[in-house]
């Protein structure tokens, strides 16, 4: 199963708050993710909103890319906690 369609996993609720952060300070972030392939990718942008939608936690940049937070490898090369 292709793990963008997997059952959502939480992330951290202090990097969640980080993440909220990031969005209000309007300044670009290096996004470290896994792509829809399950390859890591790399990608600087401006967080413009975190919303859920269908019972997972989104990301969404200002240039429109939409990313599901529990592909999230790392942000500012911050690592992702694996718990809450």
């Amino acid at each position: 199963m292709d793990s963008q369609n997997s059952v959502y996993q939480p992330i951290d609720c202090n990097y969640y708050d980080r993440l909220e952060a990031w969005a209000t300070l309007r300044e670009p972030v290096l996004l470290e993710f896994l792509g829809s392939d399950g390859q890591p990718q790399t990608e600087t942008a401006v967080i413009r909103d975190l919303y859920v939608r269908n019972k997972a936690e989104f990301l969404l940049t200002e240039a429109g890319r939409e990313l599901r937070l529990d592909r999230l490898m790392a942000v500012n090369h911050l690592p992702v906690p694996k718990t809450c």
